[in-house]
């Protein structure tokens, strides 16, 4: 916090620095002696009516009244994490958004609208990167009608706790009653020490989704459209482990595990990693990230990406063992007075 040179807190915000990162310190408890103190940091997303409105790094809001601040400062962006690759938030957008195409999208300005017929938010959202070319109120009429011609809801994906995310964006979209939706993390990590983690080739690899994995994957009755979107990418392999009986016969209309990657340039992207629930903790989720990460690497890749919800605590732990670690936040946000569809 800011102290004078007669050791007294300061505040050295004010409403000009709505949009900027900061650290600021308030009473608990407003005018109780001897309440202690709190502090927030995060992106100050609005300064109105006597109330300050600040965005943490994990998306959520923290409402401070204007009576309550002690001492407060403009910080710097949060420091680049020390392990995994270096990326920035705009890079790593573009090259998750690749990982699931759309089967159609339109520009709005910079915006991106996607839409997969329902099938997952990621491929039926808008990827707002950059400035749409109109008002924010009229953007978002223009979107809500390009979906609602559809037959869907309209969802805006947005990322925080990252230099570039869209604190102000999110702020903005709950101001207008948007419901955010699904809150998950891309996490980042190096290529080779997955590709390290198991020895053999206990997973085989396909360009094609098979009767096999679908049958493992939690999603049934995927359509044709979903099957596009998984077999969509810059260069995509399905990996299956085939299960096995209690005589030790291969079952395969039954594999034990699947998951999907995705390379991309010096990415890789790891998703749909399932595991039957039989058979967990035998280390078959790592055979088939290890098998996709070798593959990878063949095809130049020295990165590696993946995306975890974040009340998932056995995926981070996981992940975390990898060596992966979170970059940023990403949610998506629907439309007021709209139904879901799937994650």
């Amino acid at each position: 916090m800011e102290i004078s040179a007669a050791g007294r807190l300061e505040v050295r915000i004010t409403t000009a620095d709505v949009g900027k990162r900061v650290s600021v310190r308030c009473l608990s408890h407003a005018g109780v002696p001897g309440e202690k103190f709190t502090d927030t940091v995060g992106v100050l997303t609005s300064w109105d009516d006597g109330v300050l409105l600040i965005t943490r790094k994990s998306g959520e809001s923290v409402r401070v009244a204007e009576s309550a601040v002690v001492a407060g400062k403009v910080v710097p962006p949060a420091p680049a994490r020390r392990r995994g690759p270096a990326a920035s938030y705009e890079e790593l957008a573009r090259v998750t958004a690749r990982a699931w195409p759309p089967v159609e999208s339109e520009r709005l300005g910079e915006w991106e609208l996607r839409a997969a017929a329902g099938f997952t938010r990621r491929a039926n959202s808008v990827l707002p990167l950059g400035d749409p070319g109109l008002p924010l109120d009229e953007a978002l009429t223009a979107v809500r009608r390009w979906y609602g011609a559809r037959g869907l809801p309209a969802y805006v994906q947005t990322a925080t706790g990252a230099e570039g995310t869209q604190e102000l964006l999110c702020a903005e979209l709950e101001r207008r009653g948007w419901a955010r939706e699904v809150t998950a993390e891309v996490w980042t990590g190096g290529l080779a020490p997955v590709a390290d983690l198991a020895e053999g080739t206990g997973a085989v690899l396909s360009r094609e989704v098979d009767e096999a994995w679908l049958a493992r994957y939690r999603r049934r009755g995927v359509s044709e459209v979903a099957l596009r979107v998984l077999a969509g990418g810059p260069s995509v392999w399905f990996a299956t482990v085939p299960g096995a009986d209690v005589d030790g016969e291969t079952d395969v209309d039954a594999p034990a595990a699947i998951g999907r990657c995705v390379v991309d340039g010096r990415w890789a992207s790891f998703a749909a990693v399932e595991v039957d629930p039989a058979q967990r903790r035998r280390g078959l989720a790592t055979v088939v990230m290890a098998a996709l990460a070798r593959r990878a690497l063949d095809e130049g890749a020295s990165a590696a990406w993946l995306q975890v919800e974040a009340d998932n605590a056995g995926a981070r732990a996981l992940y975390a063992g990898m060596g992966f670690a979170a970059h940023h936040a990403y949610h998506h946000y629907r439309e007021p007075d709209s139904a879901g569809t799937d994650r």
